[in-house]
């Protein structure tokens, strides 16, 4: 249905808030679980970059879609939830505060992923750990991943954000 994405927005979109807030939360803990695994058994923090960057690629590219997954936006906010909470949430809080103003979900998005490392960088106070280089990399992807809507933002056409009752 929809946009064919097995995403939150899609799911809002087209079935309903109730089953897009489910959606949302079983991404955020796929991701938030993978790294906080990881740093129960190893808590080394390349690791957790690891297990988190499974969860990306298996959210992005699942073998059971045939590699068509979503945008791991949901899945991103788990991880870095787990790796720093004070960094994820600030990425969400930027996620919510564009989306109140905007109505674009890309938009959100695009701007919690671009100020990602920034925050990651603020909390670190380092460029050189593992943290940080994977919220560049992350964000990279997830702004990738949004090259149609950034066209179609530029365009006037990207579709704002409307529940469906």
């Amino acid at each position: 249905m929809g946009s064919g994405s097995t995403g939150a927005t899609n799911v809002l979109r087209n079935v309903g808030k109730w089953p897009a807030l489910f959606v949302f939360i079983i991404d955020v803990l796929k991701g938030f679980i993978a790294v906080k695994i990881s740093y129960i058994l190893i808590s080394e923090s390349i690791y957790e970059v690891l297990a988190g960057s499974l969860a990306v690629s298996g959210h992005i590219w699942p073998i059971w879609l045939k590699g068509k997954g979503g945008k791991a936006v949901a899945t991103g906010l788990g991880i870095f939830i787990a790796l720093s909470w004070q960094v994820g949430l600030a990425s969400f809080g930027i996620f919510l505060l564009v989306l109140s103003f905007s109505k674009f979900v890309s938009l959100s998005s695009i701007t919690a992923s671009f100020l990602l490392p920034i925050f990651m960088f603020l909390y670190l106070g380092k460029m050189d750990h593992p943290y940080f280089i994977f919220s560049v990399l992350v964000a990279v992807l997830i702004i990738g991943k949004h090259k149609t809507n950034i066209a179609r933002i530029i365009k006037g056409i990207e579709p704002k954000i409307k529940v469906k009752s």
